[in-house]
């Protein structure tokens, strides 16, 4: 297959065989991962009021996860390539099932930091995990979209767990408040999910039953010339990636889409809650209808980026529209406004995903494991900084001056993202 050349009929199978046999379970298993890492923002609802935390402490302890998460993302990745993605993300998922679980016991502010710091330990290693495991399975020209769809679980996470965590913070029983409940019965799917991977995961082509030989020699075929096979990793190897100029401008677009993502997901129900006087059960309903769209949006722009073989300009312009949107919902307090400018950020912003692992894992080769690790540790600080600098700027009359911020980060993240590195020449999926 030349670089340009259309998939024939044999690669066009495979690769869809992929998407149906491989991308469902992947997709389960980050929904379950996002449930438990944005559940907080539902439990709040309660635990602010009886635990007495204020907004600066929950967008504190909300974003905690993040520093967890920077700490120890690339460590816990050059394990998984030691040991292989199936006992490794195995163990991550059952240990932030646990700590998930254990968020139960939460009595001030020390101990809320400190639990949502080990979740983000716990659950450090998963998502680049899950994007070297799709590099060494998905061919380059439909990884967008593979990424994408995976990526999808996101706002979907939001679409099915909104509504059942309204509803579990009106459960009481057992010597457990609801958000109590909440934390207990969102932690099992993570559990029993993460013993069962080893059985269900195929860890590379050559185990999947499910492909036909000439299937399996075709797809090592379309991956061979993408240097998609793991590689041992020395210092040198890490120190090269670590000072190497493109890792960190990758870094910095990718910090917008964590600030904005998460800003805005860990404080919605707060919002939508502050702004109206809704019950539990219907703000988590409201809830859905900002991650439905941001759904739809993130498949579309993804199946456009590959189509087109353009990943820049599919970044830039989601962020610059995600810019203006956030923009507008800091300076309003009018409930359609910063719920609308809230879903039109958070539209663009996880848009801006599935193009930008697709040209990041082109653009760094055969160093993509420590590169990917770097760039999602260093970037999801992004994750602790938008949901703090919201509540730090919380302003007596509800309005959310802080999402300023984040629309700041966003039209940077756009302009950074036109400078990032060649266009990828890839062959186009007819």
């Amino acid at each position: 297959m030349t670089p340009t050349a259309p998939f024939t009929e044999l690669e066009s199978i495979t690769v869809r065989k992929l998407f149906w046999r491989l991308l469902p379970f992947l997709f389960l298993l980050y929904i379950v991962a996002y449930l438990d890492r944005i559940n907080v923002s539902f439990a709040a609802l309660q635990m602010r009021e009886q635990l007495h935390l204020t907004d600066r402490m929950y967008g504190r302890a909300a974003g905690m996860f993040f520093a967890g998460y920077f700490f120890f993302q690339l460590p816990s990745n050059l394990v998984l390539e030691r040991i292989g993605v199936r006992k490794w993300i195995s163990a991550l998922m059952v240990t932030w099932g646990v700590v998930s679980c254990a968020t139960i016991f939460v009595r001030g502010p020390i101990s809320f930091y400190v639990l949502r710091f080990l979740l983000g330990a716990a659950e450090a290693g998963f998502f680049p995990g899950m994007i070297l495991y799709m590099k060494r399975w998905f061919p380059a020209s439909s990884r967008a979209r593979a990424v994408a769809w995976f990526m999808t679980a996101n706002p979907l996470a939001g679409v099915i767990g909104s509504p059942i965590s309204g509803a579990l913070l009106g459960f009481h029983g057992a010597g457990l408040q609801g958000w109590q409940w909440l934390f207990v019965m969102e932690a099992v799917p993570a559990i029993v999910l993460g013993v069962s991977i080893y059985w269900i995961l195929p860890e590379n082509p050559q185990g999947a039953r499910w492909l036909s030989s000439t299937q399996r020699e075709c797809l090592n075929t379309m991956l061979a010339g993408e240097d998609s096979s793991p590689r041992e990793l020395n210092k040198r190897d890490l120190l090269a990636v670590i000072f190497n100029p493109q890792v960190w401008m990758f870094a910095l677009i990718y910090f917008a889409v964590a600030a904005c993502m998460y800003g805005v997901t860990l404080w919605l129900p707060i919002a939508i809650r502050s702004l109206s006087s809704l019950s539990y059960f219907a703000i988590g309903v409201v809830a859905t209808v900002p991650f439905i769209l941001t759904a739809i949006a993130m498949v579309l722009v993804g199946m456009h980026s590959d189509r087109a073989n353009e990943r820049r300009w599919h970044i830039a312009l989601p962020a610059f529209v995600a810019a203006l949107a956030i923009a507008a919902a800091s300076h309003s307090t009018a409930p359609i406004l910063v719920v609308g400018g809230m879903t039109l950020g958070m539209m663009g912003a996880e848009s801006m995903t599935g193009p930008f692992w697709a040209m990041a894992t082109v653009q760094f080769g055969a160093n993509a494991a420590a590169s990917i690790a770097v760039i999602n540790s260093i970037a999801n600080l992004g994750g602790y900084f938008g949901p703090d600098i919201i509540g730090f700027l919380r302003s007596g009359n509800g309005q959310f001056h802080g999402l300023l911020a984040i629309a700041i980060t966003l039209a940077i993240s756009g302009g950074l993202s036109l400078l990032a590195g060649a266009r990828p020449k890839q062959p186009i999926m007819k």
